[in-house]
């Protein structure tokens, strides 16, 4: 196991930042397989890999598949898989210790997410665990993004009430995204990070 900082890949390679919420979970996880939907450049799969799990990474994004693969190679990294993939349209099933999806549910079409949320649920290990961050949909922060999908209020946790809930919260945070004066734009996002249970 390697002993360098968790921000190295970030650093060497000019990526976003590990996402916050993966950092918070990595303290449950027992390590094992994960499966990052919509892995982008990598920041996620990258960090878990770093922390011993072997990582099966999905993007639809061939130039975000291809700059990880890049740093996969360059790095000569093992244990972790690459695959262009459209959450739109997949099906899938696995046994995954950990399945991820962070900020991107909104950019997938409302009809999808029921269904991916049942594979996710379906492919992961009793005791394992479920992490999804997405943006909503409120009367205080509308979507204003025209994402084609943005949970609404009590929506994400209302899948998962038959699992143990280990964090839950529809906290105000910030998009990438910068609105006309520069400024970071601003929405709620749903965050979960939920336990299969025993049944």
């Amino acid at each position: 196991m390697t002993t360098r900082p968790d921000n190295y890949y970030a650093e060497k390679y000019a990526l976003t930042p590990t996402h916050s919420e993966v950092l918070a979970a990595l303290p449950h996880l027992e390590v094992g397989i994960a499966l990052d939907l919509g892995c982008g450049q990598g920041r996620n799969s990258l960090f878990l890999n770093q922390h011993g799990f072997e990582v099966t990474a999905w993007d639809s994004n061939p130039a975000s598949l291809e700059r990880l693969n890049s740093i996969i190679a360059e790095e000569d990294l093992q244990n972790i898989h690459t695959e262009l993939c459209d959450l739109n349209s997949v099906r899938f099933n696995g046994a995954y210790q950990f399945v991820l999806s962070t900020v991107v549910m909104m950019f997938l079409q409302p009809a999808t997410i029921p269904q991916l949320i049942a594979d996710m649920q379906a492919s992961t290990r009793k005791y394992g665990y479920n992490l999804i961050v997405a943006a909503m949909d409120t009367d205080d922060y509308p979507n204003t993004q025209n994402f084609p999908f943005a949970f609404k209020s009590g929506e994400l946790s209302h899948y998962y009430r038959n699992w143990h809930i280990v964090k839950y919260n529809e906290d105000v945070g910030e998009l990438h995204r910068r609105d006309e004066n520069g400024n970071r734009i601003k929405c709620r996002f749903a965050t979960l990070l939920a336990q299969k249970a025993s049944y």
